[in-house]
């Protein structure tokens, strides 16, 4: 097989871990072939769905084919690429002031909980000040009735959508405080959630057990479903789909087995789970919301008789909600005046449904954004473009590559200079301590919203900030956002900065991109290009081209593998042999960057490769051996990698950059993988001296041009590439596009927040 001039990566769903060496057995024919391929040039990476490019250079083949006969053959057969697991949170925040006792520093996990309550609380505010809510199967009358005529007239056209949905007008502000309050008060620690009681717990086990269903969820189901849980099952056995990982056809014979002859697919209450289920699984995939008919298409799928009749029956019993966004209205011609011509009207814009949980947020967003575009003082600041733009604007975005990241950090240290209080946060816990590295001091997003690190808040709640720079902007989703900026006060300068090519956050929304495509506020683009061979590829995969670059150092090199297994056999020798011979590199700080999780040479076949050649052991701690690379999600959407320390009746003890981790033992199983390899949604927002890309002939198909360009771009010193994937991987760089998410922020923000002239 020759190797292709211009290779990509397959991107998967959803992420993609890199793979190890491709250096035959023995460890010196590995280091040939390091070398050999190190010749080789490199081309960027672009995302492909369907479509291929055959044509490549007569003098790239040759390099190939050099290449591929200093390395040895040996395989197994590919499996497809998996989807990205799914983690619960857990921690607590704690906090300390200038006046107030100590309390200890909690970890990124316990932040991650400890936002997700502040949420919850702000959203639970927000409905407070709405209408009550309607009681499912009551009749029609009130506002139910015209939640249901509200749906009918939008979708004849007689109506829009946000005459029955518009947001009320935000209360007014405080004004913004001339001067820094006396004394900071940080949030109080906030107690665990309560863990189900005995008697829940096992009157929850009961029903299960009588209908067929695995008592081992018995804690789950208690735990979503509150006190009453086994009553609200037997009262509407279909709420067993409210627990992850439950599909509606085990809720249709959960059903079954509890209410016989009166269970059928057209029982109103399984039309009102499955359309909540239908969104909370599509918010999985980045949308805060669906189109009408996406939502019929789906119920219609699970055999709902009557798709269009289900749908108004969730909307009627209020637990989902209706949008349209409002047509601008046409001017009218002046005087008698007529049109040249007619013009054909434009499509009316699209009905959504919504969950509450993610309507909230986004309006909070979008009202928190325009006031903190309204409320910011403008003033000249000298210095650089970034700089003046802060100065005049409350929000400002900036793009930009890895090399541009200096630049929104220097704007921090400028305004400290200034005597303003500016903070640098970041998404991942990797990021921060890069930035340390550099002299830089940064907090992560989840730390800061929970108190537990960053600044203290006043007495209303706000952080004492006058200046909030955001890195990795891209990896915010909407209700992370919605926090965040709910919790800056009155005046604050907020920055978002990041990268738009990368892939967008792993939870709802895209809210960079979203803001980006607004044009309510600054964009400034970094022109600091990433240096070197690297950044050369990287910064042509962006532009949809994948070039050849010159790797003199051995920056970049090409495996070409003809199969999963060989592809899985060559990354293990890249990791633990090639790339430290060669490159100076030890396998600690080499990540692999894969597809998905499963398949021949995802990341449950590659880290069980990788464990048995670098750390291996019986695994003697629920699969974990003390030494083991581990990926934990404390939350989902959120990885932290780290090390194994050791285990105890507790749970399992991680090592995870400066601090350590207690996994309790009931989540093991579920919050904690091996981290040798990786997807590149779970490695997003981190850098490594060297990373392997594994790209096996099966996951093509998930290859985007976003997860090209965010895999390789997770490589500092040194990226190899185990190619498998022919033409797909320039493909994927040229014509791969991600999957667009269906969102309401960018509408909301153009409401609020447009000119005029605009």
């Amino acid at each position: 097989m020759t190797e292709p001039a211009g290779e990509t990566a397959p991107e998967a769903p959803e992420d993609v871990e890199p793979t190890e060496d491709d250096a035959p057995q023995e460890p010196a024919e590995a280091d040939a072939a390091v070398e050999a391929e190190g010749a080789v040039e490199a081309e960027g990476a672009v995302e492909a769905e369907e479509s291929q490019e055959p044509a490549e250079t007569a003098e790239a083949e040759e390099t190939a084919e050099a290449a591929v006969a200093d390395a040895a053959d040996e395989a197994d057969e590919a499996d497809e690429a998996d989807e990205d697991q799914e983690a619960a949170a857990t921690g607590a925040e704690a906090a300390d002031t200038p006046e107030a006792p100590k309390t200890p520093e909690l970890s990124d996990a316990q932040a991650e909980l400890a936002a997700q309550r502040e949420l919850r609380a702000r959203i639970e505010a927000r409905k407070a000040e709405k209408e009550g809510p309607l009681a499912s199967g009551a009749k029609l009358s009130g506002t139910a009735a015209d939640l249901l005529a509200a749906v009918r007239a939008v979708e004849g056209g007689a109506a829009s959508g946000t005459t029955f949905f518009e947001a009320p007008e935000p209360a007014p502000r405080r004004p913004a405080p001339e001067t820094a309050p006396a004394m900071t008060v940080r949030p109080p620690v906030p107690a665990q959630a309560p863990a189900p009681a005995p008697g829940t717990t096992a009157a929850v086990r009961e029903v299960l057990a009588k209908g067929g269903a695995p008592e081992a969820l018995a804690g789950q189901v208690a735990a979503a479903l509150g006190e009453a849980a086994a009553q609200v099952l037997l009262d509407d056995p279909w709420q067993l789909l409210s627990v992850s990982g439950v599909r509606p056809e085990q809720a249709d014979g959960f059903a079954r087995a509890l209410l016989g002859a009166a269970c059928g697919p057209d029982d109103p209450r399984r039309a009102v789970a499955l359309t909540v289920w239908l969104l909370e699984r599509a918010a999985l995939q980045g949308h805060t919301a669906l189109e009408i008919g996406a939502v019929r298409a789906g119920l219609a799928g699970h055999s709902v008789p009557d798709p269009e009749a289900a749908v108004e029956e969730a909307v009627s019993a209020a637990a989902v909600l209706v949008f349209q966004e409002e047509e601008t209205p046409e001017e009218e011609p002046e005087g008698d005046e007529e049109p040249a011509e007619a013009v054909a009207e434009e499509p009316a814009s699209p009905v959504l449904l919504g969950l509450d949980r993610y309507a909230m947020a986004e309006e909070s967003l979008a009202d928190g954004l325009a006031r903190l575009v309204r409320t910011a003082t403008a003033d000249s600041w000298e210095g650089s473009e970034l700089e003046r733009a802060a100065g005049t604007h409350g929000l400002v975005l900036h793009t930009g590559g890895e090399a541009s990241r200096v630049e929104p950090v220097a704007l921090a240290a400028a305004a400290r200079e200034r005597g303003l209080r500016a903070l640098v946060a970041v998404h991942a816990d990797a990021g921060r301590r890069a930035l340390g590295a550099a002299g830089a001091e940064a907090v992560t997003v989840a730390a800061l919203l929970s108190g537990a690190a960053g600044p203290g808040r006043d007495e209303e709640g706000t952080l004492a900030l006058d200046l909030l720079v955001v890195l990795d902007a891209p990896q915010l989703d909407v209700e992370t956002a919605a926090v965040l900026v709910e919790s800056l006060p009155d005046g604050c300068r907020l920055v978002l900065s990041g990268d738009p090519e990368v892939l967008g956050a792993p939870g709802a929304g895209r809210v960079f991109t979203d803001v980006l495509a607004a044009r309510v506020c600054p964009r400034i683009a970094s022109r600091l290009p990433d240096p070197g061979p690297l950044g050369e590829l990287v910064s042509g995969i962006g532009a949809g081209e994948l070039n050849q670059v010159e790797a003199p150092g051995k920056e970049i090199v090409i495996v070409p593998v003809r199969d999963a297994g060989e592809a899985v056999h060559r990354t293990v020798q890249l990791v633990a042999d090639s790339v430290p011979r060669a490159i100076g590199v030890p396998p600690e700080q080499t990540q692999v960057v894969t597809v998905g999780h499963g398949g021949s040479a995802g990341t449950r076949a590659l880290n069980v490769a990788l464990k048995q050649r670098l750390n291996p052991g019986p695994g003697r701690f629920g699969g974990y051996d003390p030494g083991d690379r581990v990926a934990f999600a404390p939350a989902p959407g959120r990885t932290v990698t780290g090390t194994v320390l050791s285990a105890d009746a507790e749970g399992l003890r991680l090592r995870c950059g400066d601090e350590e981790l207690l996994v309790p033992k009931e989540r093991v199983e579920s919050a904690l993988r091996h981290g040798w390899a990786l997807t590149a949604h779970q490695a997003a927002g981190a850098r490594w001296p060297a990373v392997v890309v594994v790209l096996p002939g099966d996951a093509a198909g998930g290859l985007s041009r976003p997860w090209v360009y965010t895999a390789f771009g997770r490589a500092e010193r040194h990226l190899s590439v185990v190619h498998g994937v022919d033409q797909a991987l320039a493909r994927a760089v040229a014509e791969g596009a991600a999957p667009e998410r269906t969102t309401r922020l960018r509408p909301l923000l153009e409401a609020l927040l447009a000119t005029p002239e605009e």
